[in-house]
């Protein structure tokens, strides 16, 4: 099997982006142009997709802005307007203390502000879409668990994990996220008090992410929260509690080593029982399994429609290349520009209607439930 393929930021310009067909871009033409093409038939080398078929979903941080979360490089995503943002990277995280306690530190303050936040009507609309027989599945870039929320019946694919465990990178147990906070709480009292007084700001009571920032709060698509000037290299963390209670063993077959202070945060004098946020970090590897499910779906898939992801990460990218490759239908929905579309769209300036392919720029809150009504 493969080497899996590691999700590394792509920092290179995107594109205008291009309307598909004329009509796309208003909402109603958007709309049009989408309920076309969730229901058209097609010819192709391979014979007759089906009116319908099997729909995959490919979703990325745009469609959870309208849940108060940021994306990555819409207008006001993290990339945009913070310039000197860098997500921590896979090595940073396993190798040094120093960076786990600043990552723990944002991920404390931030993790309240996704916990309460909710899926919204893009979610809905798609989990009304898969009532009507039209979406087969989602693959999603998301963390944020708000796709199983909406629609527990329609597959998800979480290509990049998920934030509402944590992972131990010694023995490999999953920890509810929930039960991890209260626990930084206990072991961070003034992080705590600290984040109380910046809730009593109402940061957390707008789902506008520039009146947050405005508050002193920058959240990001992760989970991660920024204040400026906080302390960070005071925070502390758990260890794994199961390698605290049967030290693991390790790859060269030596037993290992988790140590605590008297509080229970781990201690630099271990060499295991690191718990990690349960998702795929920048410059780690996809599981194989869960990149031959994506690759699954798209080879079942009769077309394929992206909502809210530029494909800036190669992980999605390639598997809408896979699927141009196929001669599938492909449709996007994203606010601004695509990695590489056109490529993915050689004749678009003859295309009429949306019951082959279409390009919108348009809120997917706002487009999708106009195209349930319209279905």
């Amino acid at each position: 099997m493969s080497k899996p393929l590691l999700r590394i930021p792509y920092t290179g310009p995107l594109p205008p982006p291009l309307i598909i067909p004329k009509t796309a871009s208003t909402l109603p033409g958007a709309a049009t142009a989408i309920a076309e093409f969730l229901t058209s038939s097609r010819s192709s080398n391979h014979g007759v997709l089906p009116s319908g078929g099997k729909t995959v979903l490919l979703t990325g941080a745009g469609i959870s802005v309208a849940s108060g979360l940021a994306d990555y490089r819409g207008q006001n995503g993290t990339y945009t307007r913070n310039k000197s943002y860098r997500p921590i990277y896979f090595h940073e995280f396993v190798s040094s203390h120093e960076a786990r306690k600043r990552y723990w530190a944002r991920s404390f303050l931030g993790w309240t502000s996704l916990h309460r936040s909710k899926p919204n009507a893009a979610h809905f609309a798609v989990q009304d879409l898969h009532r009507l027989g039209l979406l087969s599945s989602v693959i999603t870039q998301n963390v944020d668990s708000f796709h199983g929320r909406a629609h527990p019946t329609l597959p998800v694919i979480e290509l990049h994990g998920f934030l509402r465990s944590l992972v131990c990178l010694s023995c490999r147990r999953l920890m509810p996220r929930d039960e991890f906070q209260n626990w930084l709480s206990k072991l961070n009292p003034a992080w705590h008090d600290f984040l109380a007084e910046l809730l009593k700001t109402g940061a957390l009571d707008t789902e506008d992410p520039e009146e947050r920032r405005m508050k002193g709060y920058r959240t990001n698509p992760d989970g991660d929260a920024d204040v400026p000037g906080a302390p960070y290299g005071t925070f502390r963390y758990p260890a794994c509690p199961e390698c605290l209670r049967r030290p693991p063993i390790l790859k060269d077959g030596s037993k290992g080593r988790v140590e605590v202070d008297a509080d229970g945060a781990w201690s630099e004098k271990s060499d295991s029982g690191v718990l990690k946020p349960n998702v795929i970090m920048f410059g780690e590897s996809i599981p194989a399994e869960t990149k031959a499910q994506a690759e699954k779906a798209i080879d079942e898939a009769a077309r394929v429609m992206v909502i809210g992801s530029s494909l800036a990460t190669y992980s999605a990218w390639r598997l809408i290349k896979k699927a141009f490759d196929q001669e599938l239908p492909i449709g996007i929905l994203n606010m601004g520009g695509v990695r590489k579309e056109a490529d993915f769209f050689p004749d678009y300036k003859n295309i009429v209607d949306g019951r082959h392919i279409f390009r919108a720029s348009l809120p997917a809150e706002e487009v999708l439930p106009e195209v349930v009504k319209m279905l």
